[in-house]
């Protein structure tokens, strides 16, 4: 069973054969317009069956047609999609060991690391790759999926110390530009301002709550190279419906360390009220869709 199922409303479905029947349904009921169909080479085809449970969110369903047109489900993702741009920074896109799936890896200097993601729109990709078309991306839309998230209060500050903490930030860019193409003083103040910075936090520790000190964080999180533990403010919400279950989910519009991308949660694992201008703060697994260069 995905882990990740219950974020696009499927909660009550925890046991293998449930799931297999709801994919076997799922995929029976599907129009021809939900079908994107692949072939591999002379015997094999891969098969995407799109179950939408609400506008732009549900899962993808994966398999092989046979020679009657039966597709028989191997495995599904749940998706939530996003029309608002993350990222365009350099990325490049290799394949699972496992399975017909595939990571993206960012060099995303906002965030300080290589962000790596699952690529929603793999099909899109398969079908370059197979027709010998480019595949450099433009951009690509970041989306978070969550299954235990809180909400926090925002940092009270005036106008004054928001436009200090953008240009300081656009400062740090800059110089983390510099750093990745060699430039070795920029490479040495980034490492004073982090002495610095280790400094304050760790004097402001001992009489103030870490939440009202750091801002926004996005860091990785467990084992699995596409999870990360992130605090961001909240921008905008759009609640949405699953049509078979009836259970709410939060679309949250997210602003992390200058980066903006889309967090779905399920509103049984959230704690506390959403609303645009608070925090959230949890644990996502990122998936993304990326946008290929005409």
């Amino acid at each position: 069973m995905h882990k990740f199922l219950r974020t696009v409303g499927f909660s009550l479905y925890q046991k293998k054969h449930d799931i297999e029947k709801l994919l076997q349904d799922l995929t029976e009921q599907a129009k021809s317009s939900q079908i994107w169909k692949l072939q591999l080479d002379g015997e094999t085809n891969l098969c995407r069956v799109r179950a939408e449970m609400a506008p732009d969110m549900g899962i993808d369903i994966y398999g092989e047609m046979d020679e009657f047109g039966t597709i028989k489900p191997e495995y599904y993702v749940p998706y939530l999609l996003s029309h608002d741009m993350s990222s365009n920074a350099d990325c490049s896109i290799q394949r699972h060991t496992e399975k017909e799936t595939y990571a993206g890896l960012l060099d995303e200097y906002r965030v300080g690391i290589s962000l790596i993601y699952y690529l929603e729109n793999l099909m899109e990709y398969q079908e370059k790759v197979l027709n010998k078309e480019s595949t450099e991306t433009r951009c690509v839309n970041l989306i978070g999926l969550s299954v235990s998230g809180k909400i926090l209060l925002p940092i009270k500050k005036n106008i004054n110390q928001k436009e200090t903490a953008k240009v300081t930030s656009k400062e740090r860019n800059n110089l983390l530009e510099a750093a990745k193409n060699g430039d070795e003083d920029a490479m040495e103040m980034l490492t004073l301002e982090d002495i610095d910075l280790y400094s304050q936090i760790s004097r402001r520790v001992a009489k103030e709550d870490i939440y009202s000190i750091i801002d926004t964080s996005f860091m990785p999180s467990g084992i699995e190279c596409d999870q990360y533990a992130v605090i961001g403010d909240i921008l905008s919400i759009n609640k949405k419906r699953n049509k078979i279950t009836e259970e709410e989910v939060y679309d949250m519009k997210l602003e992390c360390n200058d980066m903006i991308f889309h967090v779905a949660i399920n509103a049984k694992d959230l704690v506390g009220e959403p609303e645009a201008g608070r925090r959230f703060k949890g644990q996502i697994w990122m998936i993304g869709t990326a946008k290929f260069k005409a």
